[in-house]
């Protein structure tokens, strides 16, 4: 957690100071500086001359060549307002020289440092609690023995949250410029920052209702953590345990109807409205996996350390088997949910969709693929077998695999859309990281201390202590 408050403060301090005399400058950590304007930029550049003469454009740069119909690119661009070429990575290739836009980038970097951590962790947890709230919905008793650590999981959630809300009140405040469509008039039509497709979001991006739903899912989500928890410690000390599981198993049904539409919500207003313009009905899905298969990977993480140190000897091969069959399964699952994203917006080639991806192709084309590579050749290649499903040593390092690839993801889901081509990945990014994971284990820990970690009185505790598969 020291290394984590370090590391944060470090990253603010450092983040003022790379940007000198106007100039567009880049300083990634223990990366290769990116230059627009050579190689390949030029060559668009060259080619779309004549195109931009036609049409009267500010020829700084050249159309981009993702689209058939040069039409349909000029009529794409100049829908964009002048506010949304200076903060959005994609249109910084039109216009990199302008000295505002490097500097908001630069500005956010540790801004978004902080949303990439506390959103991956809040994801954890909050997968975690969806994990659990299935297992009361379903009756289900194969877990029952790790539910203390699906429980003590769901507790850190109150955290990440709150800076999420301080996060979107900082960004309304336009203390950082995470959220383009937080700019300053950008849906006023009497505004130079006017956009007019961000203007036709108003009605979901405002503030107040921003904010709203953001205190929603702070109470659902915090609230329905705290209320099992709570039945679940009663249930050992009550006469009638039976009726408290039956209250578990009810509010679990309601929260995960909840989590059906917040989960998704939640994903289009923190995530996917980084990049305003771009959406995708896949999106709320896409997240939702990789929340599940992260918090599926800590918690068989956690229940090995605890069963190596003798604290659940109550686990067997069969529960440890069951947990690595489910992070195997929705590895998959995400994977799925990529390809179908990915390959059916850049098969189609439509300009308001593949504008996403554009921003992800070239600077990010490196950390783009690793990511997919550690998502699923990995968890495939390792997770295979069922012996390898009971092996401690396999899980642990498809796990370490797997958790470092989600956060990659969701890296590369925020970066591009607030720093552009300022991205790195070095001694500042890894210290909030293990700082975030510090308060997160400390969270934990703490939890499962504060119980037994057999919950006595469950009607199915006997049923999960001689699984068997």
């Amino acid at each position: 957690m020291l290394i984590g408050a370090v590391s944060i403060g470090a990253s603010f301090f450092m983040g003022e100071g790379h940007h000198e005399g106007g100039e567009h400058t880049e300083n990634h950590e223990g990366g290769e500086a990116a230059h627009h304007g050579e190689g390949e930029h030029a060559d668009h550049v060259e080619a779309n001359h004549h195109e931009e003469a036609a049409h009267g454009e500010h020829a700084a740069h050249g159309d981009h060549p993702y689209h058939a119909d040069p039409s349909m690119n000029d009529e794409f661009h100049k829908t964009a307002s002048r506010a949304t070429r200076e903060n959005n990575h994609f249109y910084s290739a039109e216009e990199h020289h302008d000295a505002e836009h490097a500097h908001h980038q630069v500005q956010n970097k540790p801004w978004a440092n902080l949303l990439v951590n506390n959103f991956f962790f809040l994801a954890v947890a909050l997968g975690a609690l969806f994990f659990l709230a299935i297992q009361y919905a379903a009756q289900a008793g194969w877990a029952i023995v790790v539910t203390r650590v699906m429980e003590a999981m769901s507790q850190f959630l109150v955290i990440p949250v709150l800076i999420m809300i301080v996060l979107i009140v900082l960004g309304l405040g336009h203390s950082h410029h995470l959220w383009h469509w937080m700019q300053e008039g950008i849906m006023n039509p009497a505004s130079e920052n006017y956009d007019e497709i961000i203007a036709g979001k108003e009605g979901f991006l405002n503030g107040p209702f921003y904010i709203a739903r953001s205190v929603i899912y702070l109470i659902g989500w915090v609230g329905a953590a705290l209320l099992l928890r709570k039945m679940s410690l009663k249930m050992a000390t009550t006469a009638d345990p039976q009726r408290h599981w039956v209250k578990m198993r009810n509010l679990s049904a309601g929260f995960l109807v909840f989590f059906a539409v917040t989960s998704s919500t939640s994903a289009w207003d923190w995530i996917m409205s980084i990049d305003t313009h771009w959406f995708s009905t896949l999106f709320g899905w896409y997240v939702f996996a990789g929340m599940f298969v992260s918090a599926l990977t800590v918690l068989t993480m956690l229940v090995l350390f605890l069963k190596s140190i003798g604290l659940l000897p109550e686990v067997n091969h069969s529960h440890i088997q069951d947990l690595g069959k489910f992070m195997f399964a929705f590895s998959i699952f995400w994977t799925y949910l990529w390809f179908s994203q990915f390959m059916l917006i850049w098969y189609s080639n439509i300009p308001e969709e593949v504008t996403y991806y554009m921003a992800r192709w070239g600077e990010y084309k490196g950390l783009f693929f690793t990511m997919v590579a550690m998502n699923f050749l990995f968890p495939v290649l390792i997770l295979m077998s069922r012996d390898t499903k009971r092996n401690y040593g396999f899980l642990i390092t498809a796990g370490i695999i797997m958790i470092i690839g989600h956060w990659l993801d969701v890296y590369i889901m925020v970066t591009p859309g607030t720093v552009g081509s300022h991205w790195s990945i070095g001694l500042v990014q890894l210290g909030t990281f293990l700082g975030y994971a510090g308060l997160f284990l400390f969270v934990v820990f703490r939890s499962l201390a504060k119980a037994k970690l057999m919950p006595e009185g469950h009607p199915m505790l006997q049923e999960s202590k001689y699984h068997h598969i």
